[in-house]
């Protein structure tokens, strides 16, 4: 049984909805993900960008916006965001 977060997806790059973006989530094996614009303006989301600039700098491997976290992290903190 699984449950699905709302405003976050795992999408394919034709997919993204206006007000969206995309990004690369994991340590090892990453994982796709669109998430809204608006939680850029959040703290706990830019500390998550942080620890991404810190590891890849401004060379991203994916092509894309890649945090280097556990999926798991990932979902709580958006998660939290999305209440």
């Amino acid at each position: 049984m699984g449950f699905r977060l709302p405003r976050i997806a795992n999408t394919k790059k034709a997919d993204i909805p206006k007000g969206h973006f995309g990004v690369y989530v994991g340590e090892s094996q990453k994982k796709r993900f669109v998430v809204p614009i608006s939680y850029l303006n959040q703290p706990s989301f830019q500390d998550l960008l942080s620890q991404a600039e810190e590891e890849f700098g401004y060379h991203h491997p994916m092509g894309g916006i890649t945090i280097p976290c556990s999926q798991d992290t990932f979902l709580d903190v958006t998660f939290r965001l999305g209440v």
